[in-house]
This record gives structure tokens, sequence and C-alpha cells, in this order.
């Protein structure tokens, strides 16, 4: 039971040391999403968009994945038409997640 154990801790600990090695990928263009004048119809100011990216190695967003959403449907194409002209340095394939807020002050 005890070699069980080990082998589990040694591989939480090797996944810990793969993520860490792992920085953010760095940001070179963003576009902000637009509020949804629909959203502002229905009188909601405020919400919150959790979206996953994948980052091709050449910097550029191939895909965006709503992941969280508040409320939910509301800033979804928004964020996903920001998010897709995002360019990030170039590197290895990889996905990251960011979550953008929105506050309407008008």
């Amino acid at each position: 039971m005890s070699i069980l154990r080990s082998v589990s801790v040694l591989a939480a600990s090797l996944m810990f040391a793969v993520a860490a090695a792992h920085a953010a990928p760095k940001v070179v263009k963003k576009v902000p999403p637009e509020f949804p004048s629909e959203a502002a119809k229905k009188g909601i100011s405020a919400g919150s968009v959790k979206a996953k990216l994948i980052i091709e190695a050449d910097g550029k967003v191939s895909d965006v994945e709503i992941v969280e959403a508040e409320p939910k449907r509301v800033f979804d194409r928004a964020v996903k038409a920001a998010l897709m002209e995002w360019k990030f340095e170039p590197g290895e394939k990889t996905t990251h997640e960011v979550k953008l807020v929105f506050k309407n002050e008008d």
C-alpha cells in the first residue's frame, strides 16, 4: 500500500513540475470585446466569461470555448469574436484560459 501512495505522490509532483515549467503565453495583441447592445436593452450591465483558447505555434488563436459565463449566453458571441483576434508570442501550441469581465458604465 505504501508503494502505491508513493507513486501517486510522485505523479502529482511531476504534474506540478510540468505545469510550473509552462509560463502563461504572452499576449502581443488584445482586442476588447464589444458590449452587446442586446444586453444593454435587457438591462444587463455587467457579467463575466471564462474562455479556453487554443493558441497555435504561430501565436494565432484557432479556437475559443466558453467555460463559464454569468449571465449565460449573453456575452459569448462578443467574447469569441474578440478572442479570435488576439495574438500571442509564437511558441508551442497550447491552451490557455482567460476571464473577461464586462461592465457597462452608461
